[in-house]
């Protein structure tokens, strides 16, 4: 069984995923490929209170068997803040770096590998494909951000839980930005927007004071929430326009 004493997870988290990943490996272990941890558990951003822990499957082969056996684990660990690992083959991982080159960066620059191979360190993400895929991502959380702005109905708590959900999908995008940009990415949250201020010369104190809602769980008027939407829309936009003038 992996001893993440090893490896770079913050302690909590490696007590809780470590019985998870123990009864997989003893009923499992001769048809994994490899086992990796993603996301916070791996940053000083992990809070133990409310983050969970995040892994990706690489099977030797797809099994839709190994499914059947993660099902039922769901609920157990799930209470534990476990999540539902992804689930991969190599095979997948080399034919979609092209279709998912934002993900694919992210879990380069943020994983430990605690059981078999390293799939995630020597891959290579195509610019042009990371370009596309920012464009197309920053088109959708606009279209995001005003349907989330109706549907809010004026509600300063619906759209408060909007704000706090949507900062975490933008900080991947983020890092990959950062990268288009010819710069390198910081791991922590806080320190990928002001990188990204520096990368792109954009103000992004929205961002930041987003994310510190979150982290806090500030409550705000709605006249406040107006006023941040606003702010928000207009600097994704930006990013928007930044990223479709890119001519690689």
């Amino acid at each position: 069984m992996p001893d993440l004493s090893h490896h770079s997870l913050q302690p909590a988290a490696a007590k809780r995923i470590k019985p998870f990943l123990d009864e997989i490996l003893e009923k499992y272990r001769d048809r994994i490929h490899s086992i990796h941890i993603t996301g916070s558990a791996i940053t000083d951003d992990y809070d133990d209170n409310v983050s969970d822990v995040n892994s990706i499957f690489t099977l030797k082969e797809m099994d839709l068997k190994f499914l059947e056996l993660l099902a039922p684990l769901g609920r157990k660990y799930g209470k534990s803040r476990v999540a539902a690992p992804l689930i991969m083959t190599p095979e997948y991982v080399n034919s979609s770096l092209d279709v998912f080159p934002v993900e694919f960066l992210n879990f380069k620059l943020i994983h430990a590998t605690i059981f078999g191979e390293d799939i995630f360190n020597d891959i290579e993400i195509n610019r042009t494909d990371l370009r596309h895929q920012c464009e197309r991502e920053l088109k959708t959380k606009l279209i995001w951000l005003r349907q989330g702005y109706l549907s809010s109905l004026g509600n300063s708590k619906s759209l408060t839980e909007r704000f706090a959900k949507s900062i975490t999908g933008y900080i991947p995008l983020f890092r990959a930005l950062i990268v288009l940009f010819g710069k390198e990415p910081p791991v922590k949250q806080d320190d990928v927007i002001t990188a990204l201020s520096h990368a792109m010369d954009i103000n992004t104190d929205v961002f930041s004071k987003v994310l510190q809602e979150k982290h806090d769980r500030i409550k705000l008027s709605i006249d406040e929430l107006n006023t941040i939407f606003e702010a928000y829309y207009t600097a994704t936009e930006k990013l928007r326009k930044m990223v479709d003038e890119i001519r690689l």
